[in-house]
């Protein structure tokens, strides 16, 4: 029988667990045995007992569930030292994180073993259910937003009191993917007054559709409008009118929220330290890439700083401080991922079959750093 193993995560900050009872339930249905290291899902409020109730095995240690099992299940990159404990038959499916990690990667590859790289998941129709970025990058805007509140010495909501009125927030999202879109959606829960900006304009609508203000920049001479335009694509000239536009509102701003990242690459910098100097004292930057350099040229990876009266948020890893929901749809991706990859003949167990011209499959199996 093909067994799959539920580690620990063992990263600092790293809260999530791969999987939920509700995916062990399903695992076990489908014909795998399931064995789930010990205390794994503590930081998401998963006993051990209800990995068992779902018909799981608990094992005491990294080195034993990976003795046992054919695939493991992961957060977070194996580390150099979980890697020592891997070989041919094993399979990873996790985050890569090459362009941070790629040293422990590195010790995975050399030991035989393959990573199936959540990251590299591509955003077509049929990978939508495996899509962790998005599903990770939903809990990142949110919480962004409310450590931007939380930081922020003033309310959110215009507010009238007997005392008199209190003007509301004016908040301002670079980037309007998955997480910019839940940043917008919260803020203006909150009562925030919103903006949005991102280098592609065919975002405008969906931006005026939760109530927030598009930041329109004029288009290049020659841009029907039918194409995106992604970063790399847009003109000098562009990136320069996009910064104008967007100074005087950041200058404004009472709250900055920045999603802009690539994987596998550097972060782009949209706040330049001179941008920050233009900030309202009590302002306050989050910047959701800091990770990758950040979008803001003053972030400090992990940390939260002061900048002449700016309050500029660095910290690393949110969907982990929201470890339940996050662990709970992080574990249906993987799930998906698993259903994808295997195949479960009427009789016997669930076969592996890595075809590589499968385009999910051929997309995301790694196994080297090259």
């Amino acid at each position: 029988m093909t067994s799959i193993f539920i580690a620990k995560e063992s990263r600092d900050d790293e809260h999530r667990v791969a999987a939920a009872p509700e995916t062990i339930a399903r695992y076990v249905k489908l014909g795998f045995s399931v064995i789930v290291e010990q205390g794994a899902g503590n930081g998401a409020c998963f006993s051990d007992q209800q990995y068992q109730d779902a018909g799981a095995t608990i094992c005491n240690d990294f080195a034993a569930g990976c003795a046992a099992a054919d695939l493991l299940l992961k957060v977070g990159p194996c580390t150099s030292d979980e890697a020592q404990h891997l070989g041919g038959k094993h399979i990873v499916v996790s985050f890569l994180q090459i362009d941070l990690h790629g040293d422990d990667a590195a010790a995975v590859f050399a030991k035989g073993a393959k990573i199936f790289a959540m990251e590299k998941v591509p955003r077509t129709t049929l990978a939508q259910k495996m899509d962790a970025l998005s599903s990770q990058a939903n809990i990142a805007g949110y919480k962004a937003v409310l450590l931007g509140a939380c930081e922020l010495g003033r309310y959110f909501p215009l507010l009238m009191t007997a005392a008199g009125t209190v003007k509301p927030a004016r908040v301002v999202i670079f980037g309007v993917g998955v997480a910019g879109l839940q940043a917008i959606a919260t803020a203006k829960r909150l009562g925030a007054i919103v903006e949005a900006t991102d280098i592609r304009p065919e975002v405008k609508e969906q931006v005026e559709s939760l109530g927030a203000k598009f930041i329109d920049v004029a288009k290049d001479d020659g841009d029907d409008g039918e194409a995106s335009v992604y970063a790399s694509e847009a003109s000098d000239e562009y990136k320069k009118r996009q910064a104008e536009a967007v100074a005087a509102s950041v200058a404004n701003a009472d709250v900055v929220i920045t999603t802009a990242q690539i994987p596998g690459r550097a972060a782009p910098l949209l706040i330049p330290s001179a941008m920050v100097a233009t900030m309202k004292n009590g302002a306050v930057i989050v910047d959701l890439a800091a990770e990758q350099g950040g979008n803001c040229e003053s972030t400090v990876s992990g940390e939260v700083v002061n900048v002449d009266g700016v309050t500029i948020v660095g910290t690393t890893n949110l969907p982990a401080t929201m470890a339940i929901n996050a662990s709970e749809l992080y574990a249906r991706n993987l799930q998906n991922v698993v259903e994808h990859i295997f195949e479960f003949p009427e009789e016997g167990a669930p076969s592996l079959n890595l075809d590589a011209e499968d385009e999910i499959i051929g997309a995301s199996i790694v196994s080297s750093v090259s």
